[in-house]
């Protein structure tokens, strides 16, 4: 009897311990937030050593990465897709979207381009296909961006059908203006399914074009799955700084991520001004403050 009651004394006692243990331990150790880096940042320091990037990256509390530059003969810098994806596990980071090229896909329309993409994606366990950056001369002419369109959702049909989903990642040449007073922004997010086409709003090149970040996802609620978040240097316009330290206010933008359906903030940078891994850690403090 005495055995059976010090076995109900301790079962309670360890009940009691898991009631209070993720309390105490929510007061003591505050989960850090989860966002991502664009490696593009640091793509000075990858050729000098990919595993040193990525063990930095982790360090300074970032969740997650967006690849770039793939390629099927080089794979991200000299890594294989299942190389770089057992990288990333060493160090439990992910990568839910990746950059890629699609000049050549756009200029011939093989379909064997978006295969090598998907295949890739896959194997890195990601959710996105990126669409970086197109030729500008395309978003001149409005024809020219109404075929580009057609060839886009050709795209994001087949990776929807591979259990993925496309985006699009804006710089400012998609904010030319074309016929009855539209870009060729406003007719990639009007021409697109929201099922198949998320949008990566970089902020930075919003507001490089005199646009609007918050008027954007009152127009266009829930579009911008994918934000990159760069900051604008308050004596350069052209050179990016630490977020936070420069001229982009994001405390309202921030407010608004549920609006814009926001799932992955992405810090990018693309010029520094202090050396990048310093840089990129204040940047993730400021993003783990305020996010």
């Amino acid at each position: 009897m005495n055995k059976r009651r010090e076995f109900i004394t301790q079962l309670g006692l360890l009940a009691a311990g898991v009631a209070i243990a993720p309390s105490f331990g929510c007061m003591v150790m505050p989960k850090s937030k989860k966002f991502g880096i664009q490696l593009y940042s640091l793509r000075e320091q990858l050729p000098k050593g990919v595993e040193d990037v990525i063990a930095k990256v982790a360090k300074s509390g970032y969740s997650y990465v967006e690849g770039y530059g793939y390629s099927l003969k080089n794979g991200f810098w000299g890594l294989s897709s299942k190389e770089f994806k057992i990288l990333l596990d060493k160090y439990r980071l992910t990568c839910p979207s990746s950059h890629y090229d699609f000049g050549a896909y756009q200029q011939t329309g093989d379909l064997k381009i978006i295969q090598e993409y998907i295949d890739a994606a896959n194997v890195l366990g990601s959710q996105y296909i990126t669409v970086p950056y197109m030729n500008p001369e395309i978003y001149k002419d409005e024809a020219k961006t109404r075929a580009w369109l057609k060839q886009l959702n050709v795209a994001a049909k087949m990776v929807k059908d591979a259990g993925l989903k496309l985006a699009y990642h804006n710089h400012d040449i998609e904010f030319y203006p074309l016929s009855n007073n539209q870009t060729a922004y406003d007719i990639l997010l009007n021409g697109t399914d929201p099922q198949l086409v998320d949008f990566e709003m970089d902020i930075y090149w919003i507001y490089v074009a005199k646009q609007d970040p918050l008027a954007l996802f009152k127009k266009h609620p829930n579009r911008f799955k994918l934000w990159h978040i760069k900051d604008m240097n308050k004596d350069n316009p052209k050179i990016n700084e630490i977020i936070g330290k420069g001229t982009i206010d994001y405390l309202p933008i921030l407010k608004a991520a549920k609006l814009s359906g926001l799932k992955y903030p992405i810090m990018e940078q693309e010029t520094f001004t202090i050396d990048p891994f310093e840089s990129i850690d204040q940047s993730a403090k400021y993003l783990n403050q305020h996010l």
